[in-house]
């Protein structure tokens, strides 16, 4: 059956009322949903909005790395699939396990958006530019000895900034995009981590932020993903549809990064992937929980021989003793949680 007359059939057959996308019900959140939405309904699918809460925004207080769970922001959403509550659902694809729920599969990742990772600042931003080393828009190794105040709840982030300056001191950051946004102006903190993509889609970056181009992001960071029962073939092929094969592939490559190191999501395991004239660029890192030790690789391969480059790179890093005491701390320290 060709994927037009898939498409039609599910229009006209199986769908006589709008399939349901489920979502949590935040803002960015929000925004990821409605924009599947307005793509299928340029396939002439029409959907409503399921708005679902995940056990991450339930709990706002706890650092996410104390929380130490998989999926705690797609769960309940993994249940409303398999519970025929929703037919489909969005998430930010960060935030999805490397192996997905039993019955349930990614069935479209679309274009991703900004990778980057960025810090929105208090104070005066020479000042703080300054105490950085962010010089005529250049970062440079060389740093104050000030001690400021970084908020944010993820151990990634920590640990590379850690690992950059030392000295600095951290407070936890939890909730919406909104949410962190109010607290950072509330607070004494001197700046708060955010992903650019969650800001920009919303329009609410501040003009007080500054792109951390020296750390690497969560895998697939900036990739909106797509989600359906693994044996609803009617509505993966329409999905498909909506599919980036470009950031598919590179996505994957950074998902199996963190999957042949940890497997899990809140780690301080970062992996970037891109293809550029035909060839794989690939970088990922693993930091110590404390930054004092950081392993990086970065590998170079022609995209038509190599798809298992997220493999590879993390094989090669696993002959690191220090990775491998890295990772080994790491799964005894979930152990303990």
């Amino acid at each position: 059956m060709s994927m037009y007359h898939c498409i039609e059939q599910l229009s006209s057959h199986e769908l006589k009322k709008a399939i349901k996308i489920g979502t949590r019900d935040s803002q960015l959140a929000v925004w990821q949903a409605s924009l599947v939405q307005q793509l299928l309904q340029k396939n002439k699918i029409e959907s409503e909005l399921v708005f679902i809460k995940s056990e991450g925004d339930i709990d706002t207080i706890t650092p996410l790395y104390e929380l130490g769970v998989q999926g705690i922001f797609t769960r309940s959403l993994d249940a409303a699939l398999l519970n025929n509550r929703i037919d489909i659902a969005v998430h930010s694809l960060k935030d999805v396990p490397t192996k997905p729920a039993d019955g349930i599969e990614i069935a479209a990742v679309l274009k991703r958006h900004s990778y980057k990772d960025l810090l929105v600042f208090n104070g005066d931003a020479s000042s703080i530019k300054q105490d950085l080393g962010y010089i005529n828009g250049e970062w440079l190794p060389q740093n104050s000895n000030q001690s400021l105040i970084i908020a944010t709840s993820s151990i990634r982030r920590i640990a590379q900034w850690k690992h950059r300056y030392p000295h600095h001191t951290f407070e936890n950051l939890r909730g919406n995009v909104n949410t962190r946004l109010r607290k950072v102006k509330e607070n004494n903190w001197n700046g708060a981590i955010f992903a650019a993509a969650g800001l920009e889609r919303i329009n609410v970056r501040p003009e007080n932020s500054i792109e951390l181009d020296w750390m690497l992001p969560a895998p697939a960071q900036g990739a909106i993903a797509i989600t359906c029962r693994s044996n609803d073939v009617m509505l993966i092929n329409p999905c498909k549809e909506l599919n980036d094969a470009n950031t598919e592939v590179c996505t994957k490559a950074e998902r199996d990064f963190l999957r042949t190191l940890m497997g899990g999501c809140s780690t301080p395991i970062s992996a970037l992937a891109t293809i550029s004239n035909g060839m794989w660029h690939f970088r990922g890192s693993i930091c110590s929980v404390d930054g004092s030790q950081k392993i990086e690789v970065e590998k170079t391969a022609s995209i038509h021989d190599r798809y298992d480059i997220g493999i590879i790179a993390a094989n090669e890093l696993l002959k690191n003793d220090t990775a491998r005491a890295i990772i080994f701390n790491l799964k005894n320290a979930a152990k303990e949680n």
